[in-house]
């Protein structure tokens, strides 16, 4: 598994971050997602089913800007 820091532009409310969260969680090949410092996701994956690039996808199908941090 690797883990990757997730930071995400407008991630303010608690829905908004219960959305994002339910969102990665779907993803196959994802086995967990916690919140960091605000705006920040720590997302641990398995790279041999998803990039980064993928979670990223993810994040901005919710309508949320995303990158590696």
């Amino acid at each position: 598994m690797n883990r990757v820091l997730l930071g995400v532009r407008g991630l303010e409310r608690s829905e908004q971050i219960e959305k994002v969260t339910a969102a990665l969680r779907k993803v196959d090949g994802v086995s967990s997602v916690k919140l960091g410092e605000p705006g920040q996701l720590e997302v641990e994956y398995d790279p041999f089913k998803l990039t980064v690039m993928d979670l990223i996808r993810s994040v901005r199908e919710q309508g949320f800007l995303a990158g590696m941090l």
